[in-house]
């Protein structure tokens, strides 16, 4: 009898030293106070409801724009005899590119040699008419006919004239191509001592303005339905992979390539520093809004423990709440929650781990 006593007396004092250390505790934890150091330390953000940003990551290529380049080509064969620029080079307008001999060009000389002389001669015949007719030695005929001749041959002076300015060419037989707007060389198909055939339908030279450029950007079937005009897109290249360049999708293509089964986008980007070049790879990131309002944070509140997610709730100093969330998306340095905050209430966005561990562990 008086062992069962002892027994029921000890098991009697272990639940009161249980119930006494778990009292400390509480009181421990309840007793949690921020101290002026480890406020500093913190940063405090009140969270509010905002529209829910979304991404898509698209790849892509950098591209001259279509509306600032022209493709040069030669109109005639022959020997080329000097090229004066180089890929890459940055030319003015008018500037001369390269210099072909040709027998084309000789004859067009020529014609306009012929063309004067015709000229001339089609002048004296009219007037050698008109003095005939006033001595009635012709008829009013020959006078009509000598003014149909001197037309034609005013004609075909202009013709060969305006040949001549649009092709700027110059007395003998070379032909000097010249540049038709001032941009960067990015494509050339022409070397020196190169025989050029007559009927080539080939550029020999593509100038292109950078200063904007297009990124063209293929979409997949099932992200075509999420892309609109106007979406914000960043994009980003192996060259500078700390820096974005900032455009919006300025066309969409409807149809879908057969090779790789994706439609492409296009993105207008602002290139007056001219670091993006034509044919550099690109990740396009496009931005946009899923038309519906969450609770938005800074993804460096969000604690991930246990499989779940936490946030360290500011009330003050002596009340700071662990606080579980359920995560919608996240996008950058943004976090977006379905439950677990409401507007306006406060979290430790910075070092908020720390707190976690000194009241969870």
């Amino acid at each position: 009898m008086k062992k069962m006593i002892h027994t029921i007396c000890r098991f009697t004092a272990l639940l009161l030293l249980a119930s006494c250390t778990t009292k400390q505790a509480d009181e421990a934890i309840s007793g949690f106070e921020l101290n002026d150091s480890m406020m500093k330390r913190c940063i405090i953000t009140e969270v509010k409801m905002k529209d829910v940003k979304s991404e898509l990551k698209f790849f892509g290529k950098v591209e001259a724009d279509n509306n600032k380049m022209a493709h040069v080509y030669s109109i005639t064969g022959g020997i080329v005899t000097e090229v004066r620029v180089e890929l890459g080079d940055y030319v003015q307008q008018g500037e001369l590119l390269a210099v072909i001999k040709s027998s084309e060009v000789a004859d067009f000389q020529r014609q306009l040699l012929n063309a004067k002389a015709d000229l001339a001669l089609s002048e004296k015949n009219l007037q050698v008419a008109k003095d005939l007719f006033s001595g009635k030695l012709n008829s009013e005929k020959d006078v009509i006919a000598s003014e149909k001749e001197l037309e034609k041959a005013k004609a075909e002076l202009e013709r060969i004239t305006e040949v001549y300015s649009i092709y700027h060419l110059k007395q003998g037989s070379e032909f000097r191509i010249t540049a038709p707007i001032a941009g960067f060389i990015i494509n050339k198909d022409i070397t020196q001592n190169e025989e050029l055939r007559s009927d080539r339908s080939e550029e020999i030279f593509t100038i292109a303005q950078i200063n904007d450029v297009w990124v063209l950007a293929n979409v997949n079937e099932a992200n075509i339905s999420k892309v609109e005009l106007g979406y914000e897109a960043e994009v980003q290249t192996l060259s500078y992979p700390d820096k974005k360049f900032i455009g919006k999708v300025d066309k969409i293509f409807n149809v879908i390539d057969p090779t790789t089964k994706a439609m492409k986008i296009l993105i207008k980007i602002n290139n007056e520093d001219l670091l993006l070049k034509p044919e550099m790879n690109a990740t396009v990131n496009l931005k946009f809004s899923e038309k519906k309002k969450l609770i938005a944070l800074p993804s460096s509140a969000v604690i991930f423990d246990k499989s779940k997610n936490w946030v360290m709730v500011f009330k003050d100093r002596k009340n700071i709440e662990t606080r579980l969330v359920t995560v919608y998306s996240q996008l950058g340095d943004t976090t977006y929650v379905l439950n677990g905050l409401d507007e306006n209430e406060k979290v430790i966005s910075k070092n908020g781990l720390l707190i976690y561990d000194a009241l969870n562990d």
